[in-house]
């Protein structure tokens, strides 16, 4: 059966770009079709900003790569128009469980509270994942909207001026250039933009190799997260089992730092490893493997000119937590409708700014707790591993014990507190998790549920309180919606954003997240909050 990773989604075509006398200029350029590029390339179309996605390949990726996405992303998936598709066909999970040698120390649940309509995490190979992107750009090119993949097309040189970039690509009919206002890099860890222009990460490396196995076989464990410390079958080291749709498994090897890798990746040591998890007995089919080092490392700036850099191009995390696709997704969320301002003329080139500081504080964060879930996976002197497996084994027994094991914190959205773009809290008694810079949480509402009514606008959103249908700043509109108490008897509204207050008047930001609140409609306020948020005050 032919799979999807070898099929050509979007194979090469002649543009007539390439038939110009002179570089024809467009508003966006994005480099790579992966999930992060065309994530971007979609809501900018959707927004109907032309944009033209460029890959030297002409298929989706091979292997599974990503396959954790959290509530969050899938929320932007949402608006995307490609989150149905991915709960479809995914594997949701909410449950955890941790091992120490045979035993499980304990088990933790990952949305405990109910009133989201979207699930904690999938499981969801990258290739389905960018299938689902590529339909949804076809979707949109029927529907009119400015967007264009174009596949067999290579990157070559990127030149950064004032107020453009120049692009000279490769084809297999020969090379052409492109100019472009705003070039985008979503050309993931390796990224030969960021080389091009002599740019480099900073950050740690780690000593340490997990070997990635997926593999194709029927069993009836259930589809939870299990992580294993020094288990029988891997002594010494770690183990991560992950259930993916259509019978497929990952299997993550912790196999230290100082390894042969090709001899690591030979079939037979992959077997030898599968078999000793699973039993001499086990019928299985080897799908894909990998080997990745833990990786730690950021770009200083995110925005360098006219070039930005998006997802793995601009930052790396290890993969424990789940923080690469996810929090590359959140990069081009927070991107997407500043670019769609700046090209409309209604916000500052300046409101690029709050991306690097937004994005960074983001990387930072991730960074922060991948470094830990490291440490505590792969100890660094005898001492360490005595500290940690004492944590272990009291785990099993005592709930104190349980918030320090660390096999990989998982994704969480992050919270901008601090963002030029925020304005200060002016909700006595508010919830902390829905202050200025938090991304809006979900709640359930008669008729559905709050986040599919935001959209992707500026939005007033009011709480037993009174206010203009539409507030008009600069070129702004910000759309009212009104609810009341009433309208969630779950109480979770209420709860998730009045807190002990009894009225809030929300700024929410075309990403969903808190621009400002305020206890009831000021309008002078209100005006200063679109001004800062869109980066003119």
């Amino acid at each position: 059966m032919t799979k999807i990773f070898e099929v050509s989604l979007y194979p090469y075509e002649r543009s007539p770009d390439q038939d110009r006398v002179s570089p024809k200029r467009h508003p966006v350029v994005v480099i790579g079709a992966g999930p992060i590029g065309l994530g971007l390339a979609i809501d900018l179309a959707q927004a109907d900003v032309p944009v033209v996605v460029l890959d030297e390949n002409d298929k989706v990726s091979f292997g599974s790569r990503a396959i954790c996405f959290a509530k969050r992303p899938l929320e932007i998936l949402d608006r995307l128009g490609c989150g149905e598709r991915m709960v479809a066909k995914g594997v949701e999970w909410e449950l955890g469980k941790v091992f120490f040698d045979e035993r499980q120390v304990f088990e933790f649940h990952l949305q405990p509270e109910s009133g989201h309509q979207r699930p904690a995490f999938i499981n969801l190979q990258q290739y389905y994942f960018e299938q689902f992107m590529v339909e949804r750009v076809r979707e949109l090119q029927a529907m009119g909207k400015p967007i264009e993949i174009r596949g067999g097309n290579k990157v070559v040189a990127v030149g950064n001026h004032p107020d453009h970039t120049h692009i000279e690509i490769e084809t297999p009919e020969g090379p052409y250039e492109l100019e472009a206002d705003w070039l985008v890099a979503c050309d993931g860890a390796n990224s030969p933009t960021r080389r091009m222009l002599n740019l480099d990460f900073v950050g740690e490396v780690f000593e340490d190799n997990f070997l990635i196995a997926d593999v194709v076989m029927e069993a009836d464990f259930p589809t939870e997260r299990w992580f294993w410390f020094d288990p029988p079958f891997n002594r010494g080291q770690s183990a991560l089992l992950h259930k993916q749709p259509d019978n497929v498994w990952r299997i993550d090897f912790q196999i230290g730092w100082d390894i042969d890798r090709e001899k690591e990746l030979k079939p037979e040591n992959i077997d030898r490893r599968v078999r000793a998890m699973f039993g001499p007995e086990v019928e299985y089919e080897l799908e894909w493997s990998s080997i990745y080092t833990f990786q730690c490392r950021l770009m200083e700036k995110f925005h360098h000119g006219r070039v930005i850099f998006a997802g793995d191009s601009a930052h790396l995390v290890s993969p424990f937590g789940a923080r690469g696709a996810n929090s590359g997704l959140q990069d081009t969320d927070n991107l997407g409708w500043k670019l769609n301002l700046i090209l409309e003329g209604k916000a500052p080139v300046s409101l690029l700014d709050s991306y690097d500081a937004e994005r960074i504080h983001g990387a930072e964060e991730n960074i922060v707790n991948s470094t830990r879930s490291t440490d505590f996976i792969t100890p660094k002197s005898q001492i360490s591993r005595v500290f940690r497996d004492a944590v272990l084994n009291l785990a099993e027994r005592h709930a104190f014990a349980r918030p320090f094991v660390n096999s990989g914190r998982l994704s969480v959205p992050c919270s901008y507190d601090g963002s030029p773009l925020n304005t200060p809290d002016a909700l006595e008694g508010g919830p902390a998790h829905t202050r200025p810079g938090a991304p809006c949480p979900d709640v359930p509402l008669g008729d559905g549920y709050l986040l599919p009514k935001l959209g992707g606008r500026f939005t007033l959103l009011t709480i037993n309180a009174d206010a203009p249908d539409e507030v008009e700043q600069g070129g702004i509109t910000a759309t009212r919606l009104a609810l009341s108490a009433k309208d969630d008897p779950s109480g979770a509204l209420a709860a998730r954003y009045l807190g002990e207050a009894p009225s809030a008047v929300y700024l929410i930001r075309p990403d969903q997240h808190v621009a400002a609140r305020f206890p009831e409609y000021n309008d002078a306020q209100v005006r200063f909050a679109i001004r800062r948020a869109t980066g003119k005050e």
